[in-house]
C-alpha cells in the first residue's frame, strides 16, 4: 500500500506557474527548510499560504483523513506547495516523436486543413528524403493518406499543393513533465490549465 507520503504534490514556481510534482515526502522538507510554503484554498479567503508552524496548527485544527504521522504529531499532506525562490520554467526540448508531431499539428492534414483520427494520418517529409530531406521538426508534419498519396515523391509545389503553415520546433510547455493521464487531485484544478495540453504549439 502506497504511503500518504509517497502521494504526489503539485509545485508551483514562485511566480505561483506549475512547474513539477514532487512527493509529499520532499514537499514537507522544503516546507520544514523554509524553501517552500503550503497552498490551501480556504472558503472565503481564496489562497492562503502556510509555513512549517502554521500548517501544523493548521492541521490540528481542520484534520484531513490522509494525514501523516510522527511520534509528536499529526499533519495534513499538503497537496499543493509554492517555492519562495525558484521563479523559473525548466527549459527542455520536447521530444521528436511521432505522437508529439501528431500533437503539434492538432491531428491535421497540413495539406486540406481536415482533422482524422490518427489512424489515418501519416508522417510526411515535405522535401522527400532520397532529394536530401531530413527528418526533423522543420521538414515533417501530418498528412492524410489521399494527401501523402497525391503529393508522393514530389515537393508541395510540384503537385500543386500547399502546406497550410510552416511546420515550427514546438516550444516546451512550462507543465510537461506533469501527466494529465494521473488522475491530479481537485486541489491542483486551479493551476492546471487545461489549454496547455489544446494549445497549438510554436510561434
Amino acid at each position: 500500500m502506497q504511503s500518504v507520503l509517497d502521494s504526489p504534490v503539485l509545485v508551483l514556481n514562485r511566480l505561483w506557474q506549475a512547474v513539477n510534482t514532487c512527493s509529499a515526502r520532499r514537499a514537507f522538507t522544503l516546507l520544514y527548510q523554509g524553501h517552500a510554503q503550503v497552498v490551501c484554498a480556504e472558503e472565503g479567503q481564496g489562497f492562503l499560504t502556510h509555513d512549517f508552524k502554521s500548517w501544523q496548527d493548521f492541521s490540528q485544527s481542520n484534520p484531513d483523513p490522509e494525514m501523516a504521522k510522527t511520534v509528536s504529531m499529526r499533519i495534513r499532506v499538503p497537496r499543493v506547495i509554492v517555492l519562495l525562490l525558484f521563479e523559473r520554467l525548466p527549459k527542455k526540448e520536447v521530444k521528436f516523436t511521432r505522437q508529439n508531431v501528431f500533437e503539434r499539428d492538432n491531428n491535421t492534414c497540413q495539406y486540406c486543413n481536415k482533422v482524422f483520427s490518427r489512424e489515418m494520418l501519416n508522417l510526411d517529409h515535405i522535401m522527400p528524403r532520397d532529394r536530401g530531406g531530413q527528418t526533423n521538426w522543420e521538414n515533417i508534419v501530418c498528412s492524410c493518406i489521399p494527401c501523402n498519396t497525391r503529393k508522393g515523391n514530389r515537393l508541395p509545389h510540384e503537385v500543386g499543393m500547399a502546406l497550410i503553415r510552416k511546420p515550427k520546433r514546438p516550444r516546451w510547455r512550462p507543465f510537461v513533465n506533469i501527466s494529465v493521464s494521473a488522475h491530479p487531485h481537485e486541489s491542483w484544478r486551479h493551476f492546471l490549465d487545461i489549454a496547455y495540453w489544446n494549445v497549438e504549439l510554436g510561434d
